[in-house]
C-alpha cells in the first residue's frame, strides 16, 4: 500500500495507524461527493441574459458567441417558456432598436423594443420569470456610450474637441427609463451604466412614478473589462469613441469596488451585481461578506466564448468545463449566476 499523507505537522504514515487521516474517504462515490458538497448549483442560481431587436424576421445568430442569437420578438416568447421550463429564476433584456440618437431615445420610448418584449413576457408568462431590465444607454445611443455625451469641461477642454459622457444628465435619462420599464411589466430594474448618483435618481424616478415595489438590482461593481467584446457585437453598442474606462471600475481595484457596492445601498439598491464573474472571483467574495443582500455575479460574453472556443477544438470538456466555471462563482459567494448557458445548464441539473 503505498503510504497516505499525515496530518498536520507530519503525523503518522502507516496505513493502520490511530487518526490517520484520508480525505479520500470523503470521495469515494458520486453519491458520498454529493453528500459532502460544500457548494450546491440549482437550476434557481441561473438567469439567462437574452438580446432582442427591432426588424428581424427571424433570429440572428451571433459569430463570437456560438449558439447565442439576437431574438425576434417571437423567438424571444419561445426562449422564455423554455427557460421558465428549465426551472431558471429569469432573464435580463437587452435590447437592440431600429434606429439610436443622441440620447437614447428608444430606451424609454412606449414601442421601444425591450419595453415591448417585457410587455408581452409579462403577459404570457405573468410572476413564472422574474424579468430583469438592464437599464443602459449604449445600446440605444449613435455614440455607443452608456450616457449623454457632452463637450469636455475642465482640464479637458480644448484637447481636440473632446466629448466625454455627462453624470448628472444621463441619470435624468436613466430615470425615465427605469419608469418605462417598469410600467412595461419589468419585476427587477438593472442599471448598468456606473453612473454616480444612478442608482438614488431611479429610486427616486420610480417612487414617484408609483412603482414603489419595483427592486434594483444594481451593478454595482462593474470593470472596465477586456472581457466585453463578444456583447458588443450582440448588444451592436460599442463606443465609437473613446473607452468606458472614466465610468467602469479600473481592474487593478478591489476595496473600490467595496465603496461602490456600500453607496448603491445607501442610495436605495436592494441586490447588487459584480461583473466580469470568473476574473474577479475575489470581489464576489469580498462584497457577499460585506454585505447582508442578494449577490449576482455576471458570467460575461467573453468568458462564454473562451469556453467555447477550447471546447470547439477539443481541448477542454464542454459541459464539465461550463458546470465547473458555474459552481465557482457561486462557491465565491454569488447567490444568482448570470450566464449565457442558464437554460442549457439547468437542464443538465435536472
Amino acid at each position: 500500500m503505498t503510504a497516505g499523507r499525515g496530518g498536520v505537522g507530519g503525523g503518522q504514515q502507516g496505513g493502520s495507524a490511530p487518526g490517520f487521516a484520508r480525505g479520500r474517504r470523503l470521495r469515494s462515490t458520486p453519491a458520498m461527493r454529493r453528500w459532502t458538497a460544500q457548494t450546491r448549483l440549482a437550476p434557481a442560481d441561473l438567469v439567462l441574459p437574452v438580446f432582442v431587436k427591432e426588424g428581424l424576421a427571424e433570429p440572428q445568430p451571433i459569430s463570437s458567441m456560438p449558439g447565442v442569437v439576437q431574438h425576434t420578438q417571437e423567438s424571444l416568447r419561445k426562449a422564455a417558456h423554455e427557460a421558465a421550463e428549465a426551472g431558471i429564476s429569469g432573464l435580463m433584456l437587452f435590447g437592440i432598436p431600429a434606429e439610436k440618437d443622441p440620447v437614447g431615445s428608444q430606451a424609454d420610448a412606449a414601442d421601444g423594443v425591450v419595453n415591448v418584449a417585457l410587455q408581452q413576457l409579462r403577459a404570457d408568462l405573468g410572476d413564472a420569470l422574474v424579468l430583469m431590465a438592464d437599464l443602459c444607454l449604449c445600446e440605444y445611443t449613435d455614440h455607443g456610450h452608456c450616457g449623454v455625451v457632452t463637450p469636455a469641461r475642465g482640464p479637458l477642454r480644448g484637447q481636440g474637441g473632446a466629448m466625454v459622457v455627462d453624470n448628472d444628465p444621463t441619470l435624468d435619462r436613466y430615470a425615465a427609463v427605469a419608469i418605462a420599464q417598469a410600467q412595461a411589466g419589468a419585476h427587477v430594474i438593472a442599471p448598468s451604466g456606473m453612473m454616480d448618483g444612478q442608482v438614488a435618481a431611479i429610486r427616486a424616478g420610480l417612487d414617484s412614478a408609483a412603482s414603489t415595489e419595483t427592486p434594483i438590482l444594481a451593478y454595482a461593481a462593474k470593470y472596465a473589462s477586456g472581457f466585453y467584446g463578444p456583447f458588443r457585437e450582440a448588444a451592436e453598442g460599442a463606443p465609437q469613441f473613446g473607452d468606458r474606462s472614466t465610468y467602469q471600475m479600473d481592474p487593478p481595484n478591489a476595496d473600490e469596488a467595496l465603496r461602490e457596492v456600500a453607496q448603491d445601498l445607501a442610495e436605495g439598491a436592494d441586490a447588487v451585481m459584480v461583473k466580469p464573474a470568473l476574473p474577479y472571483l475575489d470581489i464576489v467574495a469580498r462584497v457577499a461578506d460585506a454585505v447582508d443582500v442578494p449577490v449576482s455575479a455576471y458570467q460575461v460574453s467573453g468568458e462564454y466564448a473562451m469556453v467555447e472556443a477550447a471546447a470547439a477544438h477539443g481541448w477542454v470538456d464542454r459541459r464539465r468545463a461550463v458546470l465547473e466555471t458555474l459552481t465557482a462563482i457561486r462557491r465565491a459567494g454569488a447567490g444568482s449566476v448570470l450566464t449565457y448557458w442558464a437554460v442549457e445548464a439547468a437542464r443538465w441539473l435536472r
